[in-house]
């Protein structure tokens, strides 16, 4: 072997696999031995300084690569084939990671309730923190996972004493924002078989005075004043009758005091509940996996809110189907925190919140409201696992403080939050330069991400997306988006600069949250995943849609203990959407992609005819308008008399100007959506990307108005999960609708 070869064989050796790495190793170790080792230090006396320097600089760049070269996760699956086809259930999907076609009931064989899942995070936390809150410019204040359970079995007591039954018939309400206190009274309610009724604000009072009459509930725990006084004005009113005892969280003065005594109402502090537990301490009297646990009332876009009956065992199960898919990935433990935000009345939020109590170390953020599933199907998951959760101080617009003074490692997200984040982070790469280097160092981490590579320790990370990552806390390491539909686009460009792991999951309140879920490892978007393991899902024909199961298509169907038990005093609703088999009728439509994973493709509820015949689902064709640069919102509207579609638009108040000026359209933005040139370019950029995505020349708006005020809950044109309200904004845009069908000439 020469000197030349002994080069030769270094740079192999730093660039080769292992396996050669390892051969080339003994090779050159022979060989040092020898006694011709005389002429390779000759050799190497003769080279240039910096030639040797040169080889030892690309050495070591070479070893530190390989060293720190980024690996991918190892799926739990193969990617390929991220569902299985159950003989004999009429094509039929479960998850691959079941080991026969049984579907997921239980994780830990310790946990078959939330209450069970809440004492395992005493265990595994060894009494470590639980519920945090802090007050304006103050750090985190922790309650222990003991603290906690002593004082939720004290309100336990309490409502023991004031008279109300330890059984899953007993119905609690909870009209609060996510805070410590709506946990502790939620695990009170557990400890003795109660269930808990979450009431929010953006259900609006009319929907508040039906669900307290349609639960029979007589104690309701408030946060504020205003919210008891709320109640009392329903109580006066005689709107809701049964209403006995007012539970507030905070402080109150004698006047309220005074006008519950005169209503009949008892008011009553929170630590004077807590007090009345301690004095008259019961036992705890456990649920069954059957019972009931929360009854949550849906929202719906039409008629009054429906109240979906979720037991231990439906939440218990999505929970235990979210440990499995991310098992050894993932690892909730009690050094993770989880910020809470989303609201606790749905079910999301609680979920994880009881699954991370089984483990103990993660951080989870509170501010959805706890009135949602997502939001609650994330607590269980901490919860359970002994993990922490630090509640928001109430106000979104501190949001961000929070995060920087909680610093999380779980993040639960909805797509507006997303949308906004997205648009935010471009809206601040004003220079070209800025720009190209944003899409430079997107493009080279989403490469990555294709290979299915997640990190936060790269070049790009370090020079670009540093700051984004700290906005956040700085220490996220999952996050999870559900209860719309989120952009690729969108989804994929945070994946890549927000380097943690990202899954987007699917489902409704009455699925318990949570029914797909994207599998570690695939961090492509356009899909929702593959069925969790708790569920099977198939799909059934909608053959006036032209949707047919023989080809992949249909309305998605969900069977398994995830689904719930039906709608409170509603047999006739719970009929609609349950089927003699226990198969849920979701009224969403899917398709099987080829590796097995689930993209939703059109909504049946809202489909209706045009004058000629032809179905429209036109909650299809917005989400394919609102991607246009100077759009917000679209509401597509039609009629069976009419022969072609019509839309009202709301632009981007932060994109139009820009957008309007490369156009040659100047004004401000009330005078942008006055203009007719505007409008006809809207239209023409709305009408190009339907072209684009494949639309139906019968599926094109043939006219939109543009109206500057966004759509929201506050002028009841949205629902609290930000779902249009149709009928309504049919009639709040009657004028406009007439004055396009009437001008609009086809």
């Amino acid at each position: 072997m020469s000197p030349e070869h002994v080069v030769a064989g270094l740079l192999q050796f730093s660039l080769g696999n292992h396996q050669h790495r390892t051969m080339q190793a003994h090779e050159l170790f022979r060989y040092f031995r020898m006694p011709e080792l005389a002429d390779f230090r000759q050799y190497v006396r003769t080279l240039p300084t910096n030639t040797l320097m040169g080889f030892g600089a690309f050495a070591a760049i070479t070893t530190f690569w390989y060293a720190t070269r980024p690996r991918a996760l190892k799926p739990p699956c193969d990617l390929s084939m991220q569902s299985v086809e159950v003989a004999g259930s009429d094509g039929a999907r479960r998850s691959p990671l079941l080991d026969s076609d049984e579907p997921l009931v239980y994780f830990y064989d310790d946990v078959r309730t939330i209450y069970e899942g809440f004492q395992r995070g005493i265990q595994v936390s060894n009494d470590g923190p639980c519920l945090g809150s802090r007050k304006p410019d103050q750090p985190y204040e922790w309650l222990s996972y003991k603290q906690v359970a002593e004082i939720a079995e004290c309100v336990g007591s309490a409502l023991i004493q004031k008279g109300f039954k330890t059984a899953p018939d007993q119905f609690i309400g909870i009209f609060a924002q996510n805070r410590p206190e709506w946990v502790i009274i939620e695990q009170g309610c557990f400890a003795y078989s109660m269930v808990v009724v979450p009431l929010y604000d953006t259900l609006g009072t009319e929907a508040i005075t039906y669900i307290i009459n349609k639960a029979e509930l007589s104690l309701i725990f408030v946060d504020k004043p205003d919210k008891a006084n709320l109640l009392l004005d329903g109580v006066e009113n005689k709107l809701i009758p049964g209403l006995k005892i007012i539970v507030l969280m905070d402080s109150y003065g004698i006047d309220l005091l005074e006008r519950g005594k005169r209503c009949g109402v008892e008011i009553i502090s929170m630590k004077a509940m807590e007090d009345l537990g301690r004095a008259n301490r019961q036992r705890p009297k456990p649920p069954a996996p059957e019972d009931l646990a929360v009854i949550c009332f849906t929202s719906g876009t039409t008629g009054n809110p429906k109240g979906a009956m979720i037991t231990h065992r439906n939440i218990v199960s999505d929970c235990s189907a979210f440990v499995k898919v991310t098992e050894n990935i993932i690892s909730p433990s009690p050094d993770d925190t989880l910020i809470s935000f989303l609201p606790l009345a749905h079910m999301f939020e609680r979920v994880v919140e009881k699954v991370l109590a089984l483990n103990a170390s993660d951080t989870h953020i509170s501010f959805l409201p706890l009135a949602h599933m997502y939001e609650q199907l994330l607590q269980c998951v901490m919860l359970c696992h002994g993990a922490k959760i630090g509640f928001f101080q109430g106000d979104i617009r501190l949001l961000m403080d929070d995060l920087k003074a909680l610093q999380p490692t779980i993040f639960p997200v909805v797509p507006r939050l997303l949308n906004r984040m997205f648009d935010r982070i471009f809206g601040q790469a004003n220079t070209t330069l800025k720009r190209w280097l944003l899409d430079f160092a997107s493009k080279r981490k989403e490469a990555e991400l294709r290979s299915g590579i997640i990190r936060n320790n790269s070049l790009w990370d370090k020079l670009i997306f540093h700051k984004i990552q700290s906005s956040l806390g700085g220490k996220v390491r999952l996050m999870i988006t559900g209860a719309a539909p989120v952009s690729s686009t969108v989804l994929t460009f945070l994946r890549a600069a927000l380097g943690c792991q990202f899954y987007e999951g699917y489902g409704q309140t009455e699925c318990t949250a949570g029914c797909c879920l994207t599998v570690p490892g695939d961090w492509t978007a356009g899909h929702v995943g593959s069925p969790m393991p708790c569920n099977l899902i198939k799909l059934v024909d909608v053959e006036e849609m032209n949707y047919l199961a023989a080809k992949g298509e249909g309305e998605v169907c969900v069977k398994g203990p995830n689904v719930f038990k039906g709608y409170l005093k509603d047999p006739a609703k719970t009929a609609e959407v349950l089927d003699k088999d226990g198969w849920l009728h979701t009224g969403d439509i899917g398709k099987w992609l080829p590796n097995g994973t689930l993209k939703i493709i059109d909504r049946k509820k809202h489909i209706f005819k045009l004058a000629q015949g032809e179905y429209i689902a036109p909650e299809k064709i917005e989400n394919i308008y609102v991607r246009s640069e100077p759009v917000a919102q679209v509401f597509v509207h039609g009629e069976s008399l009419q022969a072609f579609l019509i839309a009202i638009v709301v632009p981007d108040v932060e994109t139009l100007g820009p957008w309007a000026r490369k156009k040659g359209l100047e004004g401000s933005f009330e005078e942008l959506c006055r203009n007719k040139d505007v409008r006809k370019a809207v239209l023409e950029d709305m009408v190009r990307l339907g072209k684009d995505s494949g639309l139906k020349p019968f599926e094109q708006v043939k006219g939109i108005a543009l109206h500057p005020e966004l759509f929201s809950i506050d002028n009841g044109l949205l629902t609290p999960t930000m779902k249009a309200k149709r009928p309504e904004l049919r009639n709040y845009f009657r004028s406009q609708i007439d004055e396009l069908y009437s001008t609009i000439k086809v």
